[in-house]
């Protein structure tokens, strides 16, 4: 990998945050969140549609392992206030989890 990609991997992971889904609820509206399945390393998928890969976020995307979140999440998270990971690709909002609650 070159140098100049590590770099951005490593401001994409610095830029990667814990958020509530309270928070989220706007992009959500506007269609912009893409989740991130569990299994699959999220800085490295935001690196990806950076990259406008279009081979590995077709190939994501056939697997279901990014996606958008359904009403029935919304609505499931509008109830709890989960946490979790995102990270922020203008004009899309990455998300991960919900995060299990620590403590």
């Amino acid at each position: 990998m070159k140098s100049e990609d590590q770099a951005h991997l490593a401001k994409l992971l610095e830029q990667t945050a814990l958020i509530h889904w309270d928070e989220l609820q706007v992009h959500f509206a506007r269609g912009a969140l893409i989740r991130v399945a569990e299994d699959i390393n999220l800085v490295e998928t935001a690196f990806s549609i950076v990259k406008n890969d279009t081979a590995a976020v077709s190939e994501l995307q056939a697997n279901h392992q990014i996606d958008g979140p359904t009403d029935a999440d919304a609505l499931l998270w509008a109830e709890q206030n989960p946490e979790f990971w995102a990270l922020v690709i203008a004009p899309w909002v990455l998300i991960q989890g919900p995060v299990q609650s620590r403590g």
